[in-house]
This record gives C-alpha cells, sequence and structure tokens, in this order.
C-alpha cells in the first residue's frame, strides 16, 4: 500500500519560506501570485495490505515524526 503525506504550516502560522518565493516570483514579473504557502510532500510504501492497520501507522508517523503538529497540519491519501 502507498500513502501520499502533505504537510503545510498552519494559516495562523507566519511562512518566511513562502515569502520569500512569492516575493522572488513577484520580482520575476509573475505579480498576479497572491499567496505562497510552502510545505513537504511524502511518498511511503507500506508492507501491509490492512487499510485499517496502514491509517493508524501513518497517522502516528505524522504525529510522532513527519508533522510538527504545533505549527503544522497534515493530511495524507493511502492506495492500493
Amino acid at each position: 500500500m502507498k500513502a501520499t503525506v502533505y504537510v503545510t504550516i498552519k494559516q495562523s502560522v507566519l511562512d518566511p519560506q513562502g515569502n520569500a518565493v512569492q516575493d522572488t516570483l513577484h520580482s520575476m514579473g509573475f505579480g498576479e501570485v497572491a499567496k505562497v504557502r510552502v510545505g513537504k510532500y511524502l511518498e511511503l510504501d507500506l508492507q501491509t495490505k490492512n487499510r485499517t492497520e496502514a491509517e493508524d501507522c501513518v497517522k502516528a508517523m505524522c504525529e510522532k515524526l513527519l508533522a510538527n503538529t504545533v505549527i503544522e497540519d497534515y493530511r495524507f491519501e493511502l492506495n492500493d
């Protein structure tokens, strides 16, 4: 089973990397960009076919390591 994890900075948290990318895009002539938020994308191959077990495992990984839940949100998708 494959898990795709998306980690993003919470809307209430300042994103200096996103601001830097936005400023650079504006300086390159892409003035139509209103806001940039930078995050992480992870692909995990899991050695289980049990969907409930996979969901529990990925959630635990996100809570313990992949996301800093104080400042980041996460979501994930599972595909067979």
